[in-house]
């Protein structure tokens, strides 16, 4: 059984501690705000962006002369995953529900036949692949650096990723992260973004295509459009995964600052009966003595 002394020391540390996730706490929250914020008004543009790409891709019939953003490189043997992530932990299981997606749709493309390739743009995907996919890491951008995600930091991103498609290194690229639903829910989504994927029968690309009259002509547009709705595409995950991390991060503080108070009760309450019980052994030894005297 602990000492009294050990008892107390360590209630003390429990307090130190429920301090910190309570300041933790608050800084996420204020945090969220602003990130919310930020991701809710970038869904409507991202949105839009690839509404109107998918629609000029669905008009044009890619061949040899297509942007190869569009018609792709021909084959579909090399997949490259572009995992985001946080930088930062406790933040409960927000970064380790991307990399399970991430890895689900790595298996499922392995199990395919294909070859699987990584890109990391944040610092806490990397290290769960690291182990199961050595050889397949192709690049990581750090951005512990930044206050707040950028369209300049996701433009460098996306100029990176698509140099590396213009060389070869992959034939097609899918984006995971995690997108904002509540303070309490954020999902892990995963889509293609190299080559632009135009899903059959998509009612709002049927009536723009007939709706709308594009000049010049859709190669030219969708040439200067596609590496701008890359940027735009990785721009929104960021904008969703900053949102989702201080909702996360703010629910996992609350969480350990409840747990905290409660191992704070659970220890004061053996601390005062072993208190009440030294006393009361004090109590008999002194009744004790004056009996034999």
């Amino acid at each position: 059984m602990a000492s009294l002394k050990a008892l107390k020391l360590r209630i003390g540390s429990v307090k130190s501690t429920q301090k910190i996730t309570k300041a933790m706490k608050m800084v996420a929250a204020a945090k969220l705000r602003r990130a919310q914020s930020n991701a809710e008004a970038g869904r409507p543009y991202s949105q839009r962006m690839a509404t109107v790409v998918a629609s000029l891709a669905s008009r044009v019939t890619p061949g040899p002369q297509s942007p190869k953003l569009l018609a792709g490189t021909g084959k579909d043997d090399r997949h490259l995953i572009i995992v985001a992530t946080g930088d930062r932990g406790l933040a409960g299981a927000f970064n380790t529900n991307v990399v399970r997606a991430a890895r689900k749709k790595a298996e499922e493309l392995e199990a395919a036949g294909k070859t699987v390739l990584f890109y990391f743009v944040g610092r806490k995907g990397k290290p769960a692949f690291q182990r199961l996919y050595p050889k397949a890491i192709i690049g990581q951008h750090d951005t512990s650096e930044m206050k707040a995600p950028t369209y300049a930091e996701a433009q460098a991103i996306a100029d990176d990723i698509v140099d590396r498609f213009e060389s070869g290194q992959f034939d097609v690229a899918h984006l995971a992260y995690s997108t904002f639903k509540s303070v309490l829910v954020q999902e892990p989504t995963i889509d293609q973004i190299i080559p632009v994927k135009v899903e059959a029968g998509d009612a709002n690309t049927g009536a723009m295509s007939a709706a709308v009259e594009y000049e010049p002509d859709e190669d030219e547009i969708l040439a200067a459009l596609l590496p701008k709705n890359i940027a735009i595409q990785l721009y929104r995950a960021m904008l969703e995964n900053a949102a989702g991390f201080y909702g996360s991060q703010m629910t996992a503080m609350d969480n350990a600052t409840r747990n905290a108070g409660d191992m704070i009760n659970r220890l004061s309450i053996q601390y005062n009966r072993q208190r009440q019980a030294a006393i009361t052994t004090e109590l008999v030894e002194i009744i004790s003595g004056a009996e034999a005297l």
